[in-house]
């Protein structure tokens, strides 16, 4: 045991990643719905790792802190200056009023109870669930003019406090608005939930499939033609708005004449005893009733290549349309869309759900079909493993100048600090991806790595640098820390429902999701979808999500501020 002690001191690289592993371990873990999370568990292992009073380097937690703020910002970005346009206007004041109150509650808490800044940042972090207020916190109090000492014991009290506050500030939060919520809305939101749906156009299954899951298959089977089918002696296209006309989406890919085999075209005239390959998604197949047709197995005929991709939304001409629009248009002849994800959230695939800048949709058809519709809708975001670094590296270079500018007002030193600076800069580099999509590309695993590993090893080395006085500081502060914190997560939480409905008079399902993705948590959003059995939370959480996370990580910055 010395000997790992004596190594581990040696080598603290090797204490971190200890950390991680054992962090993420721990994490999966669940006890019935509530589970720590990632974030959390590490910083406890990084604590109790901190008691061997290992020293690491503070450059290594703001190169991976830099990161981790370039990565949210970059993510958010197209939606959240999308959102100052016409239509997001409402949802962008109803989350800058809310992350208003998720400021002064925390802030009038701590000044009752006789907090100072360090505990009441630690606070404001967990009961908001906003990690990143930590990093920006403790660059904001390095600033301060006190002295040295001072800074640290004010620096390792953010942790403790965040600990504490942690876990009713990420399962309060969901009990709250997927318990408490729809009472105060007015009850009866799964029945309200089916009424947006509907107004979405998601009113019938029969009649309308495209209110399914995003994630349902396409398929393709072959059918051979008779002299009594409808379809007997008539063009492909004729066919196709036939079925169409009786709310079967399908599309005809390949034609077997004999023992030939064609590729479907519009003018080609389907006869008797031709096999026929129909392709759409599962929904509209089950749909479909062959009467005078016979369904048959023809390997050859349905061996062919079906290309999947996900394609950004950029051009004008389906910007602003719907589902239903695109799919009536001759742009989407031949292609379905499987998926639909804006700001990484899956949203409701239904008629009359708009398409944003930036939204992803995921098309599936012939390889023909999918790159024509391509052309026409955005930017065909092909998978590769590359991640354009310079993009990344002048990024986070630019935004960190910028946020180390420093402006003395009244002798206070005033700045963003290079964390926030990243997160602006992430913001902007995100919103020039989304307008010119030929550069700057981070695929998702690699920005899933700057996000989760960028934070959790800064969350690593907070844990063990603090750790010899965490103990102590939760002493201090005591279990009255936790009541503080339970009462800063709900005070706001339960006043941004009664505005969503009083005040800007959402939908009240919207209302939930507009709550959920000010507060930027994503567990609850997943609670919400499960309470109301539908996906239409989502759509009053992107744009609410990306000021969430722009304007609380912000308060790291403030709070210190007005603790001052």
């Amino acid at each position: 045991m010395d000997w790992l002690i004596t190594t581990l001191k040696q080598y603290p690289e090797l204490a971190v990643f200890l950390t991680l592993s054992l962090g993420y371990f721990i994490g999966k873990f669940k006890i019935g719905s509530f589970s720590l999370g990632t974030v959390t568990s590490v910083l406890l292992v990084g604590v109790l790792v901190g008691q061997l009073d290992i020293v690491i380097a503070p450059a290594v937690k703001s190169v991976f802190f830099l990161m981790f703020l370039f990565a949210v910002g970059y993510s958010v970005g197209p939606q959240f200056f999308g959102g100052l346009k016409k239509d997001g206007l409402p949802q962008m004041f109803f989350a800058a009023i809310v992350c208003v109150l998720c400021l002064v509650c925390p802030y009038f808490i701590g000044k009752i109870m006789g907090y100072d800044m360090g505990l009441t940042a630690g606070m404001l972090a967990g009961s908001q669930t906003i990690s990143a207020v930590i990093g920006v916190a403790s660059d904001t109090i390095n600033q301060l003019d006190i002295p040295a000492t001072e800074k640290v014991a004010l620096i390792n009290k953010i942790p403790v406090a965040y600990a504490v506050t942690y876990i009713f500030g990420t399962a309060g939060s969901a009990w709250i608005l997927a318990s408490i919520g729809p009472k105060l809305l007015g009850g009866n939101l799964v029945e309200k939930a089916k009424e947006l749906e509907i107004q979405l156009g998601g009113d019938s299954i029969g009649d309308d499939p495209s209110m399914a899951s995003a994630y349902d298959r396409v398929i393709y089977n072959a059918y051979q033609i008779s002299a009594q089918s409808f379809g007997c002696n008539k063009t492909v296209a004729a066919i196709e708005a036939e079925l169409e006309s009786k709310g079967r989406h399908l599309f005809i890919e390949r034609i077997r004449k004999g023992k030939d085999i064609f590729e479907a075209e519009k003018d080609t005239i389907v006869e008797e005893n031709d096999v026929i390959v129909l392709g759409g998604r599962r929904e509209f197949m089950m749909n479909y009733v062959a009467v005078n047709e016979k369904e048959v197995l023809d390997v050859e005929l349905l061996n062919f290549p079906v290309e999947v991709l996900t394609v950004m939304i950029v051009k004008k001409e389906v910007l602003n349309k719907t589902i239903g629009e695109l799919r009536g248009s001759k742009i989407a002849h031949g292609v379905v869309i499987r998926s639909l994800k804006r700001a990484g959230i899956d949203m409701p695939v239904l008629p009359n759900t708009t398409f944003n800048k930036g939204d992803l949709i995921e098309l599936v058809g012939t390889k023909k079909d999918v790159d024509r519709a391509a052309l026409h809708i955005g930017y065909a975001d092909r998978a590769t493993n590359a991640t354009d670094m310079a993009f990344v590296g002048l990024g986070i270079v630019l935004g960190g100048l910028f946020g180390a500018l420093t402006l003395k007002i009244s002798g206070v030193p005033i700045s963003l600090s290079t964390s926030g600076g990243a997160l602006i800069s992430g913001l902007i580099f995100g919103w020039l991806r989304g307008q010119h999509p030929t550069f700057g590309r981070i695929p998702e695993p690699a920005l899933w790595v700057m996000n989760n590993v960028g934070l959790n090893i800064f969350i690593a080395v907070v844990g063990i640098t603090a750790g010899p006085s965490f103990i102590v500081g939760f002493q201090e502060a005591g279990w009255g820390l936790f009541i503080a914190g339970a009462a800063a997560t709900t005070l706001p939480l339960i006043l941004a429902l009664l505005l969503g409905r009083y005040v800007f008079k959402f939908h009240p399902v919207i209302t939930l999701g507009c709550a959920a993705g000010a507060r930027t948590t994503t567990a609850a959003l997943g609670a919400l979808q499960d309470a109301v059995k539908s996906k239409t939370p989502a759509l009053g959480y992107t744009v609410t999500y990306a000021v969430g996370n722009t304007m609380l990580i912000i308060w790291g910055v403030v709070v210190i501020l007005m603790m001052s």
